[in-house]
């Protein structure tokens, strides 16, 4: 068995594909009018299908929950903020945070209320802590990351 992604059901397809192609810089791989496939392994549904797959009313059909999340890593967690920053249809669950190990965080829903995180890349949190000065042990002490797992990002950087 091979896991294919995260399907998401939303209210309107053309919005949908544009916040995740503009926004979220994932492109489309399929595209059948009410079922698209995006890289990364999310798929969106219009509700009113996905309703009939699922036999289920499209008003019994819930979107809002807050149970999962669709997670996303950048390198450039600054340029991100800066382009969530000018969108004004933007709910947000929290302002940008960081988590004890230096990871950077922001959670927001998606115009059909699904939770979205996007959080700096490890590598990058890595690279951070290494460009402030900090040793590569204190780096693995900060992040919870051992020293050959930080060298090894270091080679790669």
């Amino acid at each position: 068995m091979n896991y294919q992604g995260t399907l998401i059901a939303v209210k309107d397809i053309e919005q949908a594909k544009v916040f995740y192609q503009s926004f979220l810089e994932l492109d489309v791989t399929v595209d059948a009018g009410e079922h698209v496939q995006l890289t990364e392994g999310i798929f969106l549904q219009t509700v009113d299908s996905w309703a009939d797959f699922i036999h289920k009313k499209e008003t019994e059909v819930v979107l809002e929950n807050n149970a999962i999340e669709l997670y996303f890593e950048t390198k450039d967690m600054d340029a991100f903020i800066e382009r969530l920053a000018a969108r004004k249809d933007i709910e947000y669950l929290h302002p940008l945070l960081e988590h004890s190990w230096g990871q950077r965080a922001i959670r927001f829903y998606d115009l059909d209320k699904h939770i979205i995180e996007v959080a700096e890349s490890i590598a990058m949190v890595v690279k951070r802590f290494i460009d402030s000065g900090m040793t590569i042990e204190e780096v693995a002490e900060r992040t919870g990351v051992e020293p050959p797992y930080i060298k090894d990002i270091l080679d790669k950087l």
